[in-house]
C-alpha cells in the first residue's frame, strides 16, 4: 500500500484510523506525566492532534476540550502561511499564542511540529496547553485590551532542527509569575509532539505508507457523507433562540438563527451584543469550533472528529462583535461568553429534535486565579476550577458538578491545599440548586477554602450565572444562581479582590436547567429526591415542595 489509493477497505481504513486515534491519546499521556502545573496532570486543559500535510484535522485525543477541534487544525493552517512549508526542517516546533492565529487567548500555548517520513512532509503534529501564568494582568475579564493580557508570542520557530531559541525562552521566564512551570510545561508539549512523531512513522511503515493523502481525504469524505445524511434527516428551515446572560454594566443579549437547507446547516449569531472594551471577547474560531462541537453531539456524537465533519457547517457572525472580536480586543475570560454557544444551538435545534439536547448548565466553567508573593519573595500563580451542574435532558436529571461544554476537571480537594495556600474547609452539592422539571438540572457545588497565607493574595474570577440563571427546556425551571462571598459577604465577579491570612472564600456555582414540566416528575425520582435530599421535588399530591 503506496498511499496513491483512491479508496480503502473499510475494515483497513477503522484499523489505520484507530491507531492514529491512539497516537494522539499517546501523546496526550505525556503531557500528563510530565508537566509541572495542575492545570494539565490534573485538570486536563489541554489537546493533541495530528493534521495532514496541509493542516486539516486527521485525528484528536480522546479527551480533547471541544474548543481545540476546531482551532487547532486553524492554527497549523496559519503556521503554512506565516512560515512556509520550504522553511520548515526535521526537528522544527513552532509556537504561537496569538489569540486570533490560536484558540483565543494568550494562556493557551499552541506548538506545532512539522513530521517528515522519507524526506518529505507527511503530517503536523500539535497540541495546545493553557499555561499557569503568561504575565500581564492576572487573567480576568478587567484588561481593556489583548496588550494587558501577558508575553505574546508571534508565530515563530520553539526549536529550530532540535536546537531551543534561548532569547525566547529567556524573554518568557522573565515575563511570567511561574518560569519553572510555564516553561516545564512547554517542554511537556514538546515531549508529547516528539511521541506523536515517532509513532506517526512507525505506522507508515507498517502499513508502506510513502503519504496520508488517500487516508486522509477517504476518512473525511465518509465523515462528510454522514454528517450530511445525520442533517439531510432533519426538518429544513431557520430556528432561533435567545439567551440573556450577566454581561458587565447591562445583560448580554446572545441571539442564534440555525438554517437547515438541505444536507447543510447554516449558523448566524447576527443580532448578539457587540465587542467589549473588556477582556469577555471570542474570536471567530472559538466562535466556530463550539458551534461544530455543539451540533457533532446533537447530530453524531459517536463520528470520529476530523475535517469531514465540518464541511456541512457554515458559522457566521458579525465582525466587531462579542462572538468575533477584532485585533486589539481583550479576550482573556472568552469562556464567560464563548461556553454559552452550545446552550444556543441546543435550544434552537430543541425545536427539531428535542429527545436530542439538554438544558442550559449551570456554568461556563468557573474558575479562579490566585496570585501572591511567597514569604521567600517568589511569585506563585494558581488556576482552580469549580464546575456547575449540567442541563436536563428529556431522559434524565443532569449530571452534578460537571464541565460543560468543556470537560475541566474541578480542582480536588487535595491538590487545592498542596499547591496553593488554602485550607478547604468543606466542598459539598449545593441543595435544590437544579431547576425543577420532570428531568432536574444539575447540582452545583459550595466550596469553602480559608487562606492561610501570611502574605496578601489576590484573586481574581471567571463566573458566570450569577445574575441570570441557567434556562430550562420545555417548561423546565431555570438553575439556581452562582455567587462568590469573601467573610459571608457576596462580591463583584469581575474585579480583583485580596484576601488575607484567615479570610474565608465562599464559592458557589449554579445549578443547571431542568427539562419537562415538574408536574411529570416520577414516583420513583420523586421518592429518590427525598431520600436523597439534594432535591425538594413536587410531591405526588400536586403541591409544590421545590420552591426554593
Amino acid at each position: 500500500m503506496d498511499g496513491t489509493e483512491h479508496s480503502y477497505d473499510p475494515i483497513v481504513l477503522e484499523v489505520i484510523r484507530t491507531r492514529v486515534t491512539s497516537i494522539v491519546d499517546e501523546g496526550a499521556k505525556v503531557i500528563v506525566r510530565t508537566s509541572f502545573s495542575m492545570l494539565l496532570n490534573e485538570a486536563n486543559d489541554y489537546s493533541c492532534v495530528l493534521t495532514d500535510d496541509r493542516g486539516l484535522l486527521l485525528a484528536q485525543n480522546t479527551a480533547s476540550l471541544p474548543s481545540f477541534i476546531g482551532t487547532l487544525p486553524n492554527t497549523v493552517r496559519h503556521f503554512i502561511d506565516a512560515i512556509g512549508i520550504t522553511a520548515m526542517h526535521p526537528g522544527d516546533v513552532l509556537i504561537t499564542n496569538n489569540p486570533w492565529k490560536g484558540s483565543g487567548h494568550l494562556n493557551d500555548v499552541q506548538l506545532v511540529k512539522p513530521v517528515f517520513h522519507a524526506d518529505r512532509l507527511v503530517a503536523f503534529a500539535a497540541c495546545c496547553a493553557h499555561v499557569p501564568d503568561i504575565g500581564g494582568r492576572i487573567r480576568s475579564v478587567e484588561p481593556r485590551e489583548v496588550f494587558e493580557e501577558g508575553f505574546h508570542i508571534p508565530p515563530m520557530k520553539l526549536l529550530r532542527e532540535g536546537i531551543p531559541d534561548e532569547s525566547l525562552l529567556t524573554l518568557m521566564r522573565t515575563n511570567v509569575r511561574t518560569p519553572d512551570q510555564t516553561v516545564g510545561d512547554l517542554f511537556a508539549q514538546v515531549g508529547a509532539l516528539e511521541v506523536m512523531e515517532q509513532r506517526l512513522r512507525t505506522l507508515m511503515d507498517d502499513y508502506g505508507l510513502r503519504s496520508l493523502d488517500a487516508f486522509a481525504d477517504e476518512l473525511y469524505r465518509r465523515s462528510d457523507a454522514a454528517m450530511r445524511d445525520a442533517v439531510r434527516a432533519l426538518p429544513g428551515g431557520t430556528y432561533r433562540y435567545e439567551m440573556i446572560t450577566d454581561g458587565l454594566d447591562e445583560p448580554f443579549t446572545f441571539r442564534i438563527a440555525l438554517t437547515i437547507a438541505g444536507d447543510a446547516i447554516d449558523v448566524d449569531y447576527a443580532g448578539t451584543s457587540p465587542q467589549q472594551s473588556r477582556g469577555i471577547n471570542v474570536v471567530y474560531a472559538y466562535t466556530f469550533a463550539m458551534t461544530a462541537y455543539a451540533l457533532k453531539c446533537a447530530l453524531l456524537p459517536e463520528l470520529p472528529n476530523n475535517e469531514g465533519m465540518f464541511r456541512a457547517l457554515t458559522v457566521r457572525a458579525p465582525e466587531g462583535s462579542l462572538l468575533n472580536a477584532r485585533f486589539p480586543a481583550s479576550v482573556g475570560g472568552r469562556i464567560c461568553s464563548g461556553d454559552y454557544l452550545p446552550s444556543l444551538v441546543f435550544g434552537a435545534l430543541h425545536q427539531v429534535i428535542p429527545d436530542r439536547v439538554s438544558a442550559a448548565p449551570g456554568s461556563p466553567l468557573w474558575s479562579m486565579v490566585i496570585s501572591g508573593v511567597r514569604e521567600d519573595g517568589k511569585p506563585y500563580a494558581n488556576v482552580l476550577f469549580y464546575n456547575g451542574g449540567m442541563g436536563a435532558t428529556s431522559r434524565k436529571d443532569g449530571v452534578s458538578c460537571y464541565s460543560w461544554p468543556n470537560n475541566i476537571a474541578s480542582t480536588p480537594v487535595e491538590v487545592t491545599e498542596r499547591d496553593t495556600p488554602f485550607f478547604v474547609r468543606y466542598k459539598r452539592l449545593r441543595e435544590n440548586s437544579g431547576g425543577e422539571g420532570r428531568h432536574c438540572g444539575g447540582l452545583g457545588q459550595d466550596i469553602l477554602l480559608e487562606s492561610r497565607s501570611r502574605t496578601p493574595m489576590a484573586a481574581v474570577f471567571l463566573a458566570e450565572r450569577t445574575r441570570m440563571p441557567a434556562p430550562g427546556l420545555a417548561g423546565g425551571g431555570a438553575g439556581g444562581l452562582g455567587d462568590v462571598q469573601i467573610n459571608g459577604r457576596s462580591i463583584d465577579v469581575r474585579r480583583l479582590h485580596l484576601l488575607n491570612e484567615g479570610d474565608e472564600l465562599l464559592v458557589r456555582t449554579p445549578g443547571a436547567g431542568g427539562y419537562g414540566d415538574v408536574r411529570e416528575r416520577g414516583a420513583d425520582a420523586i421518592a429518590r429526591d427525598r431520600r436523597e435530599g439534594w432535591r425538594y421535588s413536587l410531591p405526588q399530591d400536586g403541591v409544590d415542595g421545590n420552591a426554593r
